[in-house]
């Protein structure tokens, strides 16, 4: 990312008006996602004694939208306001697909013809794709949604960075990554003291780049520090759709099977092949809920053979099959 990429896209000039930047909210959008991304440039006005930014929200019926945490936001603004805006932010959340339709389509496409600078936040990357709008562009997603994306639009460069700028798209993680994304935005339009002051009102110690990883290093995520469970984690996080043998994992990891059961009895508490068939469930399930890939194509994406057994590991894992994981509540 070149050092004025975000200054030349919102055209950043000295004694320049107020930057608005519009923030288009689909229903059950994340809360912390939106609040990360819209409190930095409160913040920065409030540090810096002037109206740096202002910004327009908005929903695509003008009334309030509600979050994944049923907290309602009132959208001050009908849908033509964000023409106003040189950069619009699509923030979207859990059932990304459910929540985006048509006319939000259509919506995302005229401010893109309109000049507008076109990013997303959490899944709202996905109504990007939709539109359209990231071909031959990199971008980036919540980790939770990176696989389903990949399987709905296998054209598109995904990453697993925080956030993504490539030419007039910008593309965001969500969660507090949305935070750094704005101090990035801030050190690049109004310098990085400013960035800094407003880092530091947020108690937030470190600005991330936007090559950082979204998730915490496995040894964090699993409480351990065992080198070679580690390794055997991460081999088989890497082998979900064609799974390995045990015996090729012990092999692949300088172990022998019997070393791998002791250590997964002992720090996980499970054996290695209960362990492996979570992660490919755990992997379904993400699909199921973020994809209309058949039961079948799950399955054979995740390392079953048939749909019957998939069905049956699922079913005792989560208490219900894949079907009903679809099926309304």
């Amino acid at each position: 990312m070149g050092e004025n990429t975000i200054k030349s896209l919102l055209r950043i000039e000295n004694n320049a008006e107020p930057q608005k930047i519009g923030f288009l909210l689909l229903n059950e959008f994340s809360m912390i996602a939106f609040a990360s991304a819209i409190e930095p440039l409160r913040a920065a006005n409030r540090q810096s004694n002037q109206t740096l930014f202002d910004w327009v929200v908005a929903s695509t019926d003008g009334n309030a939208s509600t979050a994944s945490n049923g907290m309602t936001v009132q959208t001050a603004a009908e849908t033509e306001e964000l023409q106003s805006c040189r950069m619009v932010f699509v923030c979207s959340g859990v059932r990304v697909r459910e929540n985006t339709n048509k006319s939000i389509l259509n919506l995302i496409r005229r401010l893109d013809r309109n000049g507008a600078v076109i990013g997303a936040i959490c899944t709202g990357t996905y109504a990007m794709a939709a539109a359209g709008l990231l071909d031959g562009r990199r971008c980036t997603i919540h980790w939770e949604n990176i696989d389903g994306l990949t399987e709905e639009f296998p054209h598109l460069d995904i990453t697993n960075d925080l956030f993504e700028i490539d030419g007039n798209r910008v593309t965001c993680s969500g969660g507090t990554a949305s935070l750094d994304m704005m101090l990035n935005l801030i050190t690049q339009t109004h310098g990085s003291a400013l960035a800094a002051e407003v880092s530091d009102q947020f108690i937030h110690d470190r600005i991330r780049e936007p090559t950082d990883r979204q998730r915490m290093e496995l040894r964090a995520r699993l409480g351990v520090s065992h080198p070679k469970l580690l390794a055997v984690v991460k081999t088989m996080e890497d082998n979900l759709e064609e799974p390995l043998a045990q015996t090729d994992i012990a092999r692949m990891t300088n172990l022998s099977t019997r070393q791998l059961e002791r250590l997964f009895r002992k720090y996980l508490d499970t054996t290695p092949t209960r362990y492996y068939l979570n992660l490919r469930l755990a992997r379904a399930r993400h699909l199921l809920r973020q994809t209309s890939m058949s039961i079948l194509s799950v399955a054979l994406a995740c390392g079953f053979v048939s749909a019957s057994h998939f069905s049956k590991c699922y079913r005792e894992c989560y208490g219900r099959t894949p079907r009903a994981e679809r099926s309304p509540e």
